[in-house]
């Protein structure tokens, strides 16, 4: 197998951007079992990281329709692709070390976008896939919410009668299994998405003659997102864990079981979704459970107003970087 430097370059870029989402996205998933005490940060870094590989692993429903539904791989180039991870990196790096949570999904998606339009026009959008991108808005949004506030409200019906040291005493031992599904759900469906990138260029490298994901793709990517986990994440753990409202862990349990649900279905089905969105909307519905003001809303409308800006920026970044380098390099 012989690579160019320029699809070295590129492959790099996908494993950069990998990274920024285990340091981004994939801590998402153990915010809650470290503020709750229930894990060290240690330790749930080592489950998380374990937990992501596994999800990665699952299945590749997701990165097919990153791969070749979002955009048709033949109006794609090397270096359409390395904009849109220039995006990514540009505007994730910074969030991931202020602690802000953003959708590393709609930044890869806003970068692959505003890369495509600039290489093809509209006509590189696949209709197909973009369906299901806005299903996933829903899943993330709305079933986050709803599941969080639901389980959280059965909950407290099935336990009215408990003492508080028993609650606290039997979701704390149940919120490891929880964290540990949040970060298997978590990487079915967001460590994916760069294993789709990264087999996309493959193809448009002529490596590949048809789109397909090896075994060893699945591996690399699903590695470096768990070193992104590892490494980073705490700042983004404190705003998801501490600031959105004060979590017990019987309130982890329910917003991470929640989140995982609505994320592993939508890995089956092939949804590309943000887990960065399902599981705050859900550790919203919990908190709102309980009061409504109880959950941090000016903290929480910075997350939203960083979620409303990742798509155009990183659409438009996506653009400018592709239209820089056909000046360039033509």
């Amino acid at each position: 197998m012989h690579l160019s430097l320029g699809t070295l370059i590129v492959l790099g870029l996908v494993l950069a951007a990998e990274f920024v989402n285990g340091w981004n996205d994939a801590t998402n998933a153990i915010a809650t079992v470290i503020s709750t005490r229930v894990l060290s940060p240690a330790k749930a870094i080592l489950m998380a990281v374990l937990f992501n590989i596994l999800g990665a692993m699952s299945g590749t429903a997701v990165a097919t329709t990153i791969g070749k539904g979002i955009l048709d791989p033949h109006a794609m180039n090397l270096t359409s692709i390395g904009a849109a991870l220039v995006a990514i990196v540009l505007w994730g790096a910074p969030a991931s070390y202020f602690g802000l949570p953003i959708s590393i999904t709609h930044a890869l998606l806003g970068g692959l976008a505003g890369a495509g339009f600039a290489t093809a026009g509209f006509g590189a959008l696949q209709w197909a896939g973009w369906q299901k991108v806005f299903i996933g808005l829903i899943f993330s949004t709305f079933l986050g919410l709803i599941g969080g506030l639901t389980l959280m409200v059965l909950i407290y019906r099935l336990f009215a009668k408990s003492r508080p040291s028993t609650v606290r005493r039997i979701f704390g031992k149940i919120q490891m299994l929880s964290a540990a599904f949040m970060a298997f759900s978590h990487g079915s469906n967001d460590g994916q998405k760069f294993i789709g990138v990264f087999s996309l260029v493959l193809l448009l490298s002529g490596i590949h003659h048809t789109f397909y994901i090896p075994l060893w793709v699945v591996l690399l990517c699903a590695v470096t997102m768990g070193l992104g986990t590892s490494i980073g994440g705490r700042s983004i753990i404190k705003t998801m864990g501490m600031k959105i409202t004060k979590l017990e862990p019987v309130h982890g349990f329910a917003a991470e079981t929640a989140a995982a649900a609505t994320i592993g279905i939508a890995s089956r089905l092939g949804i590309p979704l943000s887990t960065t969105h399902t599981i705050t909307t859900a550790i919203m519905g919990v908190g709102a459970t309980r009061r409504f003001s109880a959950v941090r809303w000016g903290v929480t409308k910075d997350i939203v107003t960083a979620w409303i800006l990742t798509f155009p920026v990183c659409g438009f970044i996506g653009w400018s970087v592709t239209k820089l380098a056909l000046i360039f390099f033509s």
